[in-house]
């Protein structure tokens, strides 16, 4: 998993370069020739390569930070209910596309491409909120993760329980919540200070750090007691009720509590 994170971020920091790599290079194009012939030898063509930036660009922020999307998206497009293009009104597509204005009488530019610049400056600033923005949520992608390969582990208990495998379908749907809580303290950063804890240790954590209230403290102890008996009393066999409720609220546990 650490592996995966690390790949995404890598990917992460190159977008961000090569946005940077396209900010420069437009700036330096709307610049006199003179400065700007030498410094653009190693850098990205704009016109060739923004579009597959801006794909994977969207595409990071619509996962990571999805309420700026709207805002990377609108310095890009041009403005649906747009009258007439102006320095107000234009966007990069426009400078893709080699738009401009100019003054009928004189022919002095109007509108060009030095536009798009603070358009170009803003999306790549968003891009590079996405940065802090993926180191604080790396424990919750690992989550999101892991909430995946809980779901099939419950899938499997519902299975075995159906199969009249309580005992079983109730250690798995336990370990399932088990090792959800011990998620959920590691995210609030809560120390449990045993070396194999149980749902109920995490669930006193929790309950102490005020994380979970009274309520939800006995509804996972209630839980605990089913995964006990399934786990530990040999000599009372558990009801397919009692595994039916086990599954039922660790599956809400598992995406309720975080």
């Amino acid at each position: 998993m650490a592996s995966n994170l690390e790949r995404y971020n890598d990917d992460l920091q190159k977008l961000i370069k090569r946005g940077r790599e396209l900010l420069v290079a437009v700036y330096l194009e709307v610049q006199p020739e003179s400065k700007a012939k030498e410094s653009k030898k190693n850098l990205p063509d704009p016109r060739q390569e923004y579009q597959s930036w801006y794909s994977e660009a969207v595409a990071v922020i619509e996962q990571l930070i999805p309420h700026r999307l709207a805002d990377f998206v609108g310095h890009y497009e041009r403005p649906k209910n747009r009258k007439e293009l102006s320095s107000d009104s234009y966007r990069i597509q426009d400078y893709l596309l080699g738009l401009t204005v100019t003054h009928k009488a004189t022919g002095a530019e109007v509108v060009g491409f030095r536009a798009a610049v603070p358009h170009l400056q803003q999306q790549v600033a968003i891009l590079e909120s996405v940065e802090a923005r993926f180191q604080s949520s790396l424990f919750d992608i690992r989550q999101l993760v892991q909430a995946d390969v809980f779901d099939s582990e419950l899938d499997a208990a519902e299975e075995l329980a159906r199969n009249k495998f309580l005992r079983a379908a109730g250690a798995l749907a336990g370990v399932v919540l088990e090792r959800h809580l011990g998620q959920v303290c590691d995210k609030h950063r809560i120390n449990v200070n045993k070396k194999n804890p149980t749902i109920s240790d995490y669930n006193d954590a929790l309950k102490n750090a005020g994380v979970i209230d009274t309520p939800q403290w006995r509804s996972i102890q209630f839980l605990a007691d089913i995964r006990n008996l399934c786990d530990h009393d040999k000599k009372t066999e558990p009801s397919a009720a009692q595994v039916g409720d086990l599954i039922e609220g660790v599956n809400k546990a598992i995406k309720t509590l975080f």
